[in-house]
């Protein structure tokens, strides 16, 4: 099927339970078997991980773009730097679309720049109603904000129930990055 063919969807992946921003991963692997090209934008994610590595193997249909800044955001007070990187990140989100650059756009921990006001939801919503109707569009991170999830054509949430970093386990290479 050929991407004029495919009617992309806009999918949320969002709660408190892990899980989120490997499950738009298994999508892009997925997409990747099928010769679809992939492209994350990560929001708030610097630091080297897993999938990134990976994704270099999957060059060029794979493609993961770090776009946040090292460390951790205070929600209640973000640094100037945290706003101009994430409307930089969502401005790239946009040329993206115009461009048509790929089959599937991934837009990993969005939600939570928008919770933590880092880009207004205004903002996030035109963007998904500028995205072409063959581009399927992926937003992952906690607190989806109400407009967005009611916009989108599906929405999972991950739950909680337990985690083994409630009893202490520190984040282990491989499994969490």
């Amino acid at each position: 099927m050929s991407a004029s063919e495919h009617k992309g969807m806009i999918q949320v992946y969002t709660g408190d339970g892990k899980g989120k921003t490997t499950a738009s991963l298994g999508l892009a692997l997925r997409a990747v078997g099928h010769g679809r090209k992939v492209i994350m934008l990560q929001f708030l994610k610097a630091q080297d991980t897993g999938e990134r590595v990976s994704a270099q193997q999957l060059a060029p249909l794979l493609t993961i773009i770090p776009m946040g800044r090292a460390g951790f955001i205070n929600p209640a007070k973000p640094e100037p730097e945290d706003k101009r990187m994430a409307k930089k990140a969502l401005d790239y989100a946009k040329e993206l679309i115009r461009l048509k650059a790929c089959d599937i756009l991934i837009l990993d921990e969005v939600n939570i720049a928008v919770a933590f006001g880092l880009i207004a939801v205004e903002d996030l919503l035109a963007v998904m109603d500028s995205r072409p109707e063959e581009m399927e569009l992926v937003l992952t991170g906690r607190n989806a904000h109400p407009k967005v999830m009611e916009k989108a054509d599906l929405v999972t949430e991950m739950k909680n129930i337990k985690h083994y970093y409630d009893q202490g386990v520190p984040e282990r290479i491989s499994t969490e990055r």
